[in-house]
């Protein structure tokens, strides 16, 4: 195929990017490490954790995961942490010891945990204590044999580790009451003798994380990445930045939570350079945000819409020092022409915007980063990245025309974690990913987002799949029917809105709300509830047109598909 991108590549960024500086994330973990040393690797809540100090805390962990919880090569151990220090220690330690990584997001219900480590098979999990609770009721249906449980405070400096995990516990009563047994503290796991690691024999084929996504189809599965989908995607992404941040000198603002793909891949960006990277534990927490930005001298951010938003509607962003900064990437879900415009205006530098999916590791498309007005585009394919249009058929469309977004690269997924019926569905026979988003190639090779093939709703940046939606408001007896659109809020762009059909007359919005949110993460839960008497629209194999629906009820039109 003619890759008509190039043309309007900047220039110095290869047609190919060097996939094989390394062959595994350990690799690059070790080699950098190594030439960094004592230079800041992360921060969190005031406290640094050097190169030196990640290599030695990770190395011991991944020795604990070999010789006291007996996991061996291919194990899946799950990570369920907000952004702390323990994260990249423990990210790190899993994949040292041959382990594959399972993210998982702490919101999550007690349900929806159970669902995703059985599926993975988990065998080991590390949590935040705040969370052990719902750890506790998912256990009994799994295959986790070995429960390491972390604090606040546990990687903080003395006293602000004790200070930090009283405050949590008994001050703003975080931490409700739980019980595993044989659980064990992360910090007991981290003095565990390193030189008992056995390093793992590692190649580029093998899984590094079972990153679970709905897909184009919201049945939760677990994108096979590999170690060479990750590695690729992260020497793709410096083959586009190169030039612009330096080895060894820049500083990242991650607000972004690294359970979350897009997050996880840019912090792994940012740490292969040899990048300070700054976690955030709550960004919503604006003041507290706008205070950290205003202590730190960065040079690099990434966020989603809405984050940046907020941002330049909070008190005292105009006096953060912006002097410094050269890089702001956008992914998540789509930025808004105003957001863009106005964040140019006030820190100097584009919002960077791109485009992938958790199926692609997930980087596929990025704007140049010396733009200076807002393209309206998803950028140009990356350095050894394919791009097409195709028809319902399979056949590649002219630029301008419509189609379904199709890639090809070593970033895309090895298939779908036991699920070869949904991995054949989303790979044409000779293999390009089929991404469910439908868009177009302009004559420059710049790709546009049209709309979406699905109906995923995406709630600052998170997809919420209509069909989960559904089922857990059919659970309620009250319900007859129900479906899960897009509406606006005011607050995320996008939000869940769910049209009920009434079994029982006297259910009410209140009490129907709060049985999804007993059943569902936070963000998945219905803001608006509308009740309606008449059957809602189905096709004549009994399907809920969810398009009629949105068509009845005004949820609006949208723009989606960065990444997932």
């Amino acid at each position: 195929m003619e890759k008509t991108w190039l043309q309007s590549y900047p220039s110095g960024v290869p047609a190919e990017a060097d996939l094989h500086a390394f062959d595994t994330l350990p690799a690059l973990q070790r080699a950098v490490c190594a030439r960094h040393g004592a230079k800041p690797a992360f921060s969190n809540e005031g406290a640094t954790l050097s190169f030196a100090r990640i290599d030695a805390l990770s190395r011991a962990f991944a020795a604990h995961l070999q010789t006291v919880a007996g996991l061996s090569d291919g194990d899946r151990v799950a990570l369920m942490l907000p952004n702390l220090l323990q994260y990249p220690v423990a990210l790190f330690g899993a994949l040292r010891a041959g382990c594959v990584v399972v993210n998982i997001n702490p919101m999550y219900t007690a349900r929806e945990l159970e669902r995703q480590l059985a599926d993975a098979g988990a065998s080991a999990i590390v949590v935040l204590e705040n969370f052990a609770h719902t750890l506790q009721a998912a256990l009994p249906r799994t295959m986790v044999r070995h429960v390491i449980v972390t604090r606040v405070g546990d990687l903080l400096p003395f006293p602000k580790s004790q200070i930090a995990n009283l405050l949590v516990r008994h001050v703003r009563h975080l931490v409700p009451d739980w019980d595993i047994a044989g659980a064990v503290r992360f910090v007991d796991a981290l003095h565990t003798n390193a030189s008992a690691l056995r390093e793992p024999r590692l190649a580029r084929d093998d899984l590094a994380f079972l990153q679970y996504t709905g897909g184009t189809t919201g049945t939760p599965k677990g994108a096979m990445l590999t170690h060479g989908n990750l590695v690729s995607n992260l020497q793709q992404t410096l083959a586009w930045i190169d030039g612009v941040l330096k080895d060894g000198e820049e500083c990242a603002v991650i607000p972004l939570p690294l359970y979350h793909i897009f997050a996880l891949t840019c912090m792994l960006a940012f740490f292969r350079i040899g990048a300070h990277n700054v976690l955030i534990t709550d960004p919503r927490d604006m003041p507290r945000l706008v205070r950290r930005l205003a202590h730190t001298p960065f040079t690099a951010m990434i966020g989603v819409n809405t984050l940046f938003n907020a941002l330049l509607g909070a008190p005292g962003i105009a006096q953060v020092n912006h002097g410094h900064v050269k890089l702001v990437v956008a992914g998540g879900m789509a930025v808004q022409r105003p957001v863009a415009e106005r964040w140019h205006a006030v820190f100097g530098v584009p919002l960077v915007e791109g485009y992938g999916l958790t199926e692609t590791s997930p980087i596929v498309c990025a704007n140049r980063l010396d733009a200076t007005q807002y393209t309206g585009a998803i950028g140009l394919p990356l350095p050894s990245t394919e791009v097409t249009i195709l028809d319902d058929d399979g056949h590649e469309m002219a630029p301008g025309a419509q189609g379904e977004i199709c890639v090809h690269g070593p970033q895309v997924m090895k298939g779908y974690w036991h699920r070869p019926d949904e991995t054949e569905k989303v790979f044409t026979a000779d293999g390009w990913l089929r991404t469910g988003d439908i868009g177009c190639m302009d004559e420059h090779g710049y790709f546009r987002l049209v709309d979406r093939k699905k109906d995923v709703i995406v709630v600052s940046g998170f997809k919420v799949f209509p069909n989960e939606v559904e089922e857990v408001a059919a659970m309620h007896p009250g319900v007859l029917e129900a479906a899960a659109i897009p509406a606006g809020d005011e607050r995320s762009e996008q939000a869940v809105k769910l049209v009920v059909v009434r079994r029982d007359p006297e259910l009410d919005a209140g009490t129907l709300r709060e049985h999804c949110r007993r059943h569902l993460a936070a963000y998945k839960v219905p803001r608006f509830i509308e009740f309606q008497q008449e059957p809602l629209p189905k096709s004549n194999v009994g399907k809920v047109l969810r398009r009629l629906v949105r068509e009845q009820h005004g949820a609006p039109a949208r723009r989606t598909g960065e990444p997932a």
